[in-house]
């Protein structure tokens, strides 16, 4: 029996001088995957541009991503009309802490979910939302590949169905 491999690949440019010393050469570079390109810079802490996202934030917006995209297939096979999601996910990392090497020390999701209860069977429990967010956690390639821990922090809600409907 064959496994299926998935393969992703991203690239990397820069260039520039760092002739110019370490607090002077330019941290912007590009990042591409597919079609999709983005330009980088460092944290601004590391003398980055705050104008440009870092890598840093782009773990946190896969952990998010990832981890959105678990939710909303746990949820559409267990037939919940989920009608918003938003997450205001963090992460830390602190410079003199216990962990070496320096890494994120933690990200933190909260996801804040609106459900439109089933016309036949009304709105599923808080407790049934919770625990198919805790499923999708389980299930989420990003969270499951980071050695830094990732946290959920929900908030249901639930709206009649004529709010989206109208």
């Amino acid at each position: 029996m064959s496994s299926t491999v998935h393969r992703y690949s991203a690239t990397c440019s820069w260039s520039g001088s760092t002739a110019v010393g370490y607090r002077d050469y330019d941290r912007s570079h590009r990042m591409a995957a597919g079609p999709e390109s983005l330009t980088l810079s460092s944290d601004p802490a590391f003398l980055g541009d705050p104008a440009r996202l870092n890598p840093e934030q782009l773990v946190v917006m896969a952990a998010s991503s990832c981890q959105l995209l678990s939710f909303l297939a746990v949820a559409a096979r267990a037939r919940l009309d989920v009608r918003d999601y938003r997450d205001d996910a963090t992460a830390t990392m602190a410079e003199s802490g216990a962990a070496q090497p320096m890494r994120l020390d933690e990200i933190v999701l909260r996801p804040r979910i609106v459900l439109a209860p089933d016309p036949r069977t009304g709105a599923p429990s808080e407790d049934r939302v919770r625990h198919l967010v805790e499923v999708a956690h389980r299930e989420c390639f990003i969270a499951n590949s980071l050695a830094t821990p990732v946290r959920i922090e929900p908030t249901v809600t639930f709206v009649d169905q004529a709010t989206f409907t109208a």
